[in-house]
């Protein structure tokens, strides 16, 4: 019996795993952290907090970047959205998303620099549902469902658009591989999840996008990385940092480490020879280098894992993981390579 409900499970998460390969997997992220700020010193005010130039955004544009304590350590990560009715003028309102378990950190540095600026502070979790569609059939079903001309969709990341779907607000978010990403109001969620789903978008488990997730290397806060974790630790200075915007907190850290010196840790990819726990120490030799934090059973690609390892493991090498004769191949991001066939869980 038991035997028979794993396959099941096994199979629902493949058949999960082929849909946002090949078609539209719909992913439910309501629970996100949300903020909104309003005034005229916005821009000026998060641009001296966060690690991406924000100086010349404008509406309908978004930014990636991450927020630090003086030391350069990450204390979150977050997308910017710059909303106003102008699309030359400067943004009206900026609309910030981070992971759950970074909001608090988020809300009280707003709430303590933000001080002498024209800046309020709004929250938005609750208020605003947020809905992900995941495949090479994501941008088919946004502009189907909700009228737009698929040409007039954004295409670059974090990119937005205002949009009616099933008649409700919406705002239609570019996200990495040509994905959507579908910011309503919270009332509206439910009947927008099922205007997605009646254009062709499946929902699919949490569990199924984060192996794609893992895939594509895509490290996540409060998983992966952490209040220790340097942004070029975890390969983000091309998408979240800029070098050449003015002050921010934690900026010497980051700049010092990125023009003199080289850091000790890299976010890796990790093969593994059989499914090992999140947490589980690998060693190079007799050396500690790093303990494991995303893994992921692949249907494509078997058993993989994400970690940051210690520069003296370099990808090719082969390293040690718990203490029940699991090994690792550790191996530069995204995962690549041919794909091993659908597997069982029991493979």
């Amino acid at each position: 019996m038991l035997e028979s409900m794993a396959a099941t499970d096994t199979d629902l998460l493949n058949e999960e795993y082929r849909v946002l390969n090949e078609s539209c997997g719909l992913v439910d992220r309501s629970e996100r952290g949300k903020l909104a700020l309003t005034g005229s010193g916005a821009v000026e005010f998060l641009n001296g907090q966060v690690t991406n130039e924000l100086a010349e955004l404008r509406p309908g544009e978004g930014r990636y970047a991450a927020f630090l304590t003086h030391k350069g350590k990450m204390l979150g990560d977050l997308r910017i959205l710059a909303v106003g009715e102008e699309p030359e003028g400067p943004p009206s309102e900026l609309l910030l998303d981070t992971e759950r378990v970074a909001l608090q950190a988020l809300f009280d540095m707003i709430r303590r620099f933000k001080v002498g600026y024209d800046v309020e502070l709004h929250k938005r979790t609750v208020e605003r549902g947020l809905l992900s569609l995941v495949g090479p059939r994501s941008r088919e079903i946004a502009a189907n469902v909700t009228g737009i001309e698929p040409d007039a969709l954004p295409e670059t990341e974090h990119t937005h658009v205002f949009a009616q779907a099933a008649g409700h607000p919406t705002r239609l978010i570019a996200t990495e591989a040509a994905g959507v990403d579908i910011l309503c109001n919270a009332d509206d969620h439910d009947l927008v999840r099922d205007a997605l789903q009646q254009g062709g978008a499946v929902p699919v488990s949490e569990q199924a996008a984060e192996i794609v997730r893992v895939e594509r290397g895509r490290p996540r806060y409060g998983v992966d990385i952490d209040d220790n974790t340097i942004p070029q630790e975890a390969g983000l200075n091309e998408r979240a940092v800029s070098f050449t915007k003015g002050c921010y907190v934690g900026q010497e850290t980051v700049a010092r480490l990125h023009y003199r010196g080289k850091p000790n840790r890299h976010l890796r990819g990790l093969r593994l020879s059989a499914l090992a726990v999140p947490g589980d120490e690998m060693h190079l030799g007799e050396r500690s280098v790093g303990h494991l934090s995303s893994v992921a059973l692949s249907p494509s690609r078997g058993p993989i894992a994400l970690a940051l390892v210690r520069r003296e493991a370099e990808p090719g090498a082969t390293v040690s993981v718990g203490d029940h004769g699991v090994s690792a191949v550790v191996v530069e991001l995204p995962f690549d390579g041919l794909a091993r066939g659908l597997t069982s869980a029991s493979s």
